[in-house]
């Protein structure tokens, strides 16, 4: 038992270093770039790149009411989600991030890709304004933890800084 526990501590601890070595670069790449888009581009094939376990990396921005499809890096997504439907739904309802350790247990999981087995949804929120989700996906059980909401949170904070910086530059 102690091996295995040595073990788990080893990984979480390498991830703890690839979310290091990345935010830098990510802050590069988002730098002088003033478009959402693009960088919510990049952000997701940076983060998908990095970690070969999230299976889907990308972003859903609120839209009219409903969730609906933004930049991301994976399988064919859901267009559109309606606010409290799914992990991403209930993440924006809630405006808390969830962690799923195995999607067959959350109730009202949206089976967008039938392969997903965890996720961990970020949502995207500036004074109580629900801007968008950050969502990630794996095929295999329990792949994410406090150190990917830590860094994630991170990401999706630097989001907001630019929504908002391009917003009043424009």
């Amino acid at each position: 038992m102690k091996k295995s526990m040595e073990t788990i501590t080893v990984l979480a601890e390498g991830k703890k270093e690839k979310y290091e070595e990345l935010f830098p670069q990510l802050e590069a790449l988002a730098g002088d770039e003033r478009d959402l888009i693009a960088n919510m581009a990049n952000i997701s094939a940076a983060l998908k790149a990095t970690f070969p376990v999230f299976s889907w990396v990308g972003f859903y921005r609120m839209q009219k009411g409903e969730l609906v499809l933004g930049p991301f890096q994976g399988k064919v997504a859901c267009v559109r989600i309606k606010i409290g439907n799914g992990v991403c739904g209930t993440a924006a309802k809630e405006r808390r991030t969830i962690i799923v350790p195995d999607v067959d247990g959350f109730p009202g999981h949206i089976a967008c890709d039938p392969d997903s087995r965890s996720e961990i949804v970020v949502p995207l929120t500036s004074s109580g304004h629900l801007l968008g989700v950050l969502d990630v996906d794996s095929d295999k059980l329990n792949s994410f933890d406090q150190i990917d909401r830590f860094y994630l949170e991170k990401i999706a904070e630097m989001i907001l800084q630019e929504i908002y910086q391009s917003n009043t530059e424009d």
